[in-house]
């Protein structure tokens, strides 16, 4: 079964830690968060994927040579210009052959979640399953929100304000689509912020085909910015079930590692600190003498001078 995962966007929230990589190449863990999305779907049997990725972002295709799944093929596609997630899909189109996952490379949802709606899509015979979730009210300004009757999605608006929104459930950015939706993308217009909103080609099929249903989570996790990456991270290292890893290079004389901790290989940390508890740190790193790393995201290359405390911080 295909996928298609978009991974274009630059993060501008995430700024500066997006200022060497991409969004979609942000580490959870020491892997990338759009190879996380994507091991969600191949658990599920997606076994060809085309990822739209943006022109100025060659790390990720280089990161995807090298991926340990044989049985998985991967294509990229350039999109040119970041024009919205109707514009990177219809840039995947001539690729898809049936029916497809539609996936964000910032958005984490159980992998039964995945399995639910496919068997939903399925069992239904609906051209499209919209991944939905009840949010507070005050901040559907920020998502797509649907009006949701008798288990069909009858309506979906995209940033409504809140005296306007149809409901208080969102639609995440995750998808299973018949291909019948591809038709519409030619007809979908700029929005006011110049994007093509893809919530405007799922309320044409719902016009004019209807058959768009959901499946309801709980649980998901959205890289949007420095504090989101933290929580991803400490969940990952508290309830992720990865393999543990101390790597550093070397470790001064008085230091105390405290678990759930990850280091990755070529960092070297000095005497008398205090490592942990829930605290990554990315390759190659230098920590000085008597520093606190707590509750933290240190990410590569990155320089701590002696004495620095850091408690709930990203650090770059």
């Amino acid at each position: 079964m295909q996928a298609v995962i978009l991974a274009a966007g630059k993060g501008s929230r995430l700024h500066p830690l997006t200022l060497n990589r991409s969004k979609a190449m942000i580490p959870i863990l020491g892997k990338p968060i759009v190879e996380r999305v994507l091991e969600t779907l191949v658990q599920n049997g997606i076994d060809e994927v085309v990822m739209v990725v943006s022109q100025h972002d060659g790390e990720i295709q280089q990161h995807f040579q090298h991926y340990a799944r044989p049985n998985v093929s991967i294509r990229f596609v350039v999109q040119p210009e970041r024009l919205g997630m109707a514009n990177a899909l219809s840039l995947a189109a001539p690729h898809i052959r049936d029916t497809f996952i539609l996936s964000a490379c910032d958005n984490l949802t159980p992998p039964e979640h995945v399995a639910e709606l496919l068997e939903t899509h399925r069992r239904t015979g609906a051209l499209a399953t919209l991944s939905l979730m009840e949010i507070d009210r005050s901040l559907v300004s920020r998502t797509g929100v649907v009006e949701w009757c008798d288990g069909q999605v009858r309506r979906i608006v995209e940033k409504p304000r809140p005296e306007e929104a149809p409901s208080n459930i969102s639609s995440l950015p995750l998808y299973v689509f018949a291909p019948d939706l591809l038709a519409y993308l030619p007809e979908v217009k700029p929005s006011p912020r110049g994007e093509y909103e893809l919530q405007d080609a799922i309320q044409m099929l719902i016009e004019r085909q209807g058959r768009v249903t959901g499946v309801f989570t709980r649980d998901r996790l959205q890289l949007t910015n420095a504090a989101d990456l933290l929580a991803i991270n400490r969940h990952y290292l508290t309830h992720g079930g990865d393999s543990p890893q101390l790597a550093p290079q070397s470790v001064g004389r008085h230091t105390h590692l405290i678990t759930p901790l990850r280091i990755e290989e070529g960092t070297v940390i000095g005497p008398g600190c205090v490592i942990g508890p829930r605290v990554y740190i990315e390759r190659n790193c230098r920590i000085g003498a008597d520093v606190l790393i707590k509750d933290a995201v240190i990410l590569r290359d990155t320089v701590i001078e002696d004495g620095r405390q850091i408690v709930g911080e990203v650090v770059s």
